[in-house]
């Protein structure tokens, strides 16, 4: 054999052997993706929803203080009142023995002076007495001095002191009844009301004077019904006294407790009587044998009241709370806070204004607080 066949023969061979062996298998596809599927979040407890908004509150009246003229503090103040005819504040002040007259367009104030003074032992130590009350006639201002036992005539224009009536005890409220022409003085000690004939504004004159059961506190007078109010502090009673024949006509008992009634308006339009006790005020119907229509919170230390009845305003300073509360009485007697304002403690017997504008007497610090009403 050729050498070349040799080597041929077993190349053919392998190329023989290689065409019978079946090719290797392609390697198996991957398997499919296995599908996720999500877990739903975990429940959460649902947060409550927000409360609605509060309603808004009754504005807050902003206090500005003005000093009296000549007074130091602690100053004896009590009853102070309001002068429309002139838009003036009068405030009686017992240790200067002046009335301080404020001008409310320019909050500057005038001293009518003259009032006697006296000095006297009380059970919070010595305490100088003078003028203490003040209303307003034809003309003229009428103020009760306690230190003198006098009622004394002021020119309310020319602020000018005038002729002075002898009483026979101290006075304590003044107040003038337009229609009889008379000024009625609350005169506790004695447990009796004088009234002065005032035909003449100018020359008091003694008229009559009215025995009470209790110790009278407070004064208000309905002009359409002709009635005189005055509270008996020591009997927890409101009085009615009809003002043509002097005599009492009716009283009513008060929840007032026992620190008794202080303050007292009247509402001639409706027949409704506002009574003060000291943590608030009582609304009586006079028509209908002084029941109790409707009461108000007012905070402690309540004593003289005020009632602008165009507006049909009721004021409130309380003095142990420091806060002034003015409510709009509807036809019903119903009371609803229209405005409240914070003052000072010991702060009271606030009278208003024919804007609605609030002045308080503040004894403790010998000032007057002017507080713009805002509704």
């Amino acid at each position: 054999m050729h050498p070349r066949t040799s080597l041929v023969l077993p190349l053919l061979t392998l190329l023989a052997c290689a065409a019978e062996t079946p090719p290797a298998a392609p390697p198996p596809p991957p398997p499919p993706p296995v599908p996720t599927v999500s877990e739903p979040p975990a429940p959460t407890a649902s947060a409550p929803p927000a409360p609605p908004p509060a309603p808004p509150g009754p504005p807050q009246l902003v206090m500005q203080p003005v000093a009296l003229p000549g007074a130091t503090a602690p100053a004896s103040l009590d009853y102070i009142g309001y002068d429309g005819a002139h838009a003036r504040v009068w405030v009686p002040v017992g240790g200067t023995g002046s009335a301080d007259v404020f001008d409310v367009a320019t909050h500057t104030f005038t001293r009518v002076d003259g009032f006697k003074t006296v000095e006297r032992e009380t059970k919070n130590g010595k305490r100088t007495m003078g003028p203490s009350s003040v209303s307003f006639g034809e003309g003229v201002a009428y103020v009760g001095d306690r230190g003198s036992s006098e009622v004394c005539v002021v020119d309310a224009t020319k602020l000018v002191l005038g002729k002075c009536t002898k009483l026979p005890n101290p006075p304590d409220g003044v107040v003038y009844v337009p229609f009889a022409k008379e000024v009625w003085v609350t005169t506790p000690k004695v447990q009796t009301v004088v009234v002065l004939d005032a035909t003449k504004p100018d020359a008091l004159k003694p008229k009559a004077t009215i025995k009470l059961e209790g110790d009278p506190e407070g004064y208000a007078f309905d002009g359409t019904r002709g009635l005189f109010f005055t509270n008996l502090e020591d009997k927890n009673q409101t009085v009615a006294i009809d003002v043509k024949t002097h005599k009492p006509k009716a009283s009513w008992k008060l929840d007032c407790g026992e620190a008794g009634p202080r303050g007292i308006a009247a509402d001639g339009e409706h027949g409704f009587v506002f009574v003060a006790c000291t943590d608030g005020i009582r609304v009586l119907d006079a028509g209908h044998e002084g029941a109790k229509v409707a009461s108000l919170d007012t905070g402690a230390g309540v004593d003289n009241i005020d009632w602008l009845a165009p507006q049909r305003l009721l004021f409130v300073a309380a003095g142990k709370a420091a806060t002034l509360t003015v409510a709009r009485i509807d036809e019903k007697g119903q009371p609803k806070v229209v405005a409240t304002g914070a003052t000072t403690a010991g702060a009271r017997n606030g009278v208003a204004d024919a804007s609605g504008n609030a002045y308080i007497a503040d004894p403790a610090n010998a000032r007057l607080l002017v507080l713009p009403f805002v509704q």
